[in-house]
């Protein structure tokens, strides 16, 4: 058993085991968050389904489900100049309907996560795509840099500006970018007891290993210091070059007009309150995305034929450029891909200091690395999915409170007699679905059921991007509209589906909380979403009301 908490740099999060309903408004109620034991149960889903579903048919019924974009759907999909054809309405319908053809999503995923705009033609999104490699690169340069000054700190002044003042001399570089708090370290611990169902563990993944302060192992500035060659071009001979913008928002995509290509490709540029963040608060970032990064299970390398059969020495050498330690026990595949976990984590923790790295980003990036071959593509996916998947490594907690919120206020509109079963043992705050929504289902789907699952989540987002308007999108969804939160729909919905259980069985938080972590391995994807398309139907336009009244 196992707790689930957030860490923090100088302070440790104490166990709260008070009932809290999910309206309270104190945030610091919410730092100091409840322990949760992992406990690995066995359980099979209840039978149980909305009875009124009504008479519209989901797009995820039986004699849809497999039909997936094919490769030769998504050729189709594009005019003489390169843009895809309806404002890319037909494309999101067919993502929404059965996902993506596993070869071509490295195509597609690009699209869905916003770095390109789906009106953009090829030769803008080719001028993007160089851009972004130069910006990428200046990124990784800049990790390796800052290992060079082991003293030292970095500081926002008030235009904006980042100044550099240690052992080796100082320099000033425009840094214009947001950033509403100091960078801390790992701020959040997840157990890695518990990977998705058909998970393949590292020799020495302790199944109790909660990495957090000195509990972990050291990893110093000299440990990491290697160069990383294999990933960028070579050395700048100067100091560290800040060069990127930070995510502006804590992860509400607009709803508004259509972006340009390359309003998606780079958020804007926002002046910064004078802050400060050290070379430890990066040291300890790298520390614990090493130890994420060589516990990463091999569950994706029947997906990435290509990475699974990496040579030997190509493997040592990333490894070797990244800094990466105690990897002997893992092959060389499984080395390539922690390699390539570290460089593109490191880079995030420049990009967005705010959040820096937390335990559960790396469970997020895996399958997009394992699924787009070049680093600087697949970082900039990631960063596309961090907008909105950031405010789950806030440090506040204002993301994880608000969605465990809507969680809520879901199961309370569909199901009262449940919502107040809950309420009788103290868990309306729904806290018991926490990892579900921190690393949006990664832990208790399959590796295939987590990629279909985000590539119809990612389908709603871009519609949303792309304004595709209600009546737009009713010839897609017959009259449900696009949401930013189909993923807590579907949290949602898996707790309805063992509203019986719960019901009769359960007397107390933990036993619910069990029975969610029993959920891995027995959960049907397109099951869920199907209910999750129901509740989205009968309930959107309340909870937006619900929503505009708080």
């Amino acid at each position: 058993m196992n707790p689930l908490r957030r860490s923090h740099n100088s302070q440790s999060s104490s166990s709260n085991s008070s009932p809290s309903s999910s309206s309270s408004s104190s945030s610091s109620s919410w730092i100091h968050l409840r322990s949760v034991l992992f406990v690995v149960t066995s359980s099979s889903p209840a039978s149980c389904s909305s009875s009124d579903r009504g008479r519209l048919k989901s797009p995820w019924s039986r004699r849809k489900r497999k039909h997936v974009l094919t490769p030769q759907q998504w050729k189709s999909l594009f005019t003489q100049d390169g843009r895809i054809r309806d404002g890319g309405i037909k494309f999101l319908k067919r993502v929404r309907s059965g996902g993506v053809d596993p070869s071509i999503r490295a195509e597609v995923w690009p699209f869905l996560l916003g770095v390109y705009d789906l009106d953009s033609a090829k030769e803008e999104r080719d001028a993007i795509r160089t851009q972004n490699r130069k910006e990428y690169e200046k990124l990784r340069r800049q990790c390796r840099q800052l290992l060079k000054h082991s003293t030292g700190s970095f500081k926002f002044n008030e235009i904006g500006e980042i100044s550099y003042e240690g052992d080796s001399g100082s320099f000033i570089q425009d840094y214009g970018s947001p950033s509403s708090e100091d960078a801390t370290s790992a701020r959040e611990s997840l157990s890695s007891e518990e990977r998705s169902p058909d998970a393949e563990y590292s020799d020495d993944d302790p199944s109790s290993a909660l990495l957090e302060g000195d509990d972990a192992p050291n990893i110093s500035n000299a440990d990491a210091s290697a160069l990383d060659t294999d990933f960028t071009d070579s050395d700048s001979s100067e100091g560290p070059e800040i060069i990127q913008t930070f995510p502006s928002d804590d992860g509400q995509e607009e709803n508004s007009s259509k972006t340009t290509p390359k309003e998606n490709s780079s958020p804007s540029p926002m002046k910064v309150p004078s802050k400060q963040w050290t070379n430890e608060d990066f040291a300890t970032w790298q520390r614990i995305i090493r130890l994420d990064a060589v516990r990463a299970n091999a569950e994706w390398m029947p997906y990435s034929p290509s990475q699974a059969i990496v040579p030997d020495s190509r493997a040592y050498r990333s490894a070797e450029a990244v800094g990466l330690k105690d990897y002997s026990h893992l092959d060389a595949s499984r080395i390539f891909h922690a390699a390539r976990l570290v460089a593109i984590l490191e880079a995030y923790a420049l990009y967005d200091p705010e959040i820096g790295y937390c335990q559960g980003m790396s469970d997020l990036l895996s399958p997009i690395v394992s699924v787009i071959p070049e680093d600087h593509e697949a970082f900039w996916c990631f960063v596309g999915f961090m907008k909105k998947a950031r405010q789950n490594f806030r440090l506040d907690e204002v993301g994880i409170r608000r969605q465990l919120d809507i969680v809520a206020k879901i199961i309370k509109f569909k199901d009262g007699h449940l919502f107040r079963h809950l309420q009788k043992l103290q868990a309306e705050d729904c806290f018991f679905v926490y990892r579900m929504v921190v690393v949006l289902f990664r832990r208790e789907l399959t590796f295939e059921q987590t990629l279909c699952l985000w590539e119809v989540m990612w389908a709603d987002q871009a519609a949303i991007r792309a304004g595709i308007g209600k009546s737009a999108w009713s010839r897609i969804r017959q009259r449900a509209p696009p949401t930013d939160d189909l993923l807590l729909y579907a949290i949602a919905a898996s707790v309805l589906q063992r509203r019986k259980l719960i019901i009769e069985k359960y007397s107390s938080m933990d036993e619910i909380l069990k029975e969610c972590n029993g959920m891995a391995g027995h959960l049907d994807v397109w099951k869920l979403l199907d209910d999750a398309h129901n509740l989205v139907v009968t309930l959107h336009d309340k909870m937006k009301i619900e929503t505009s009244f708080r």
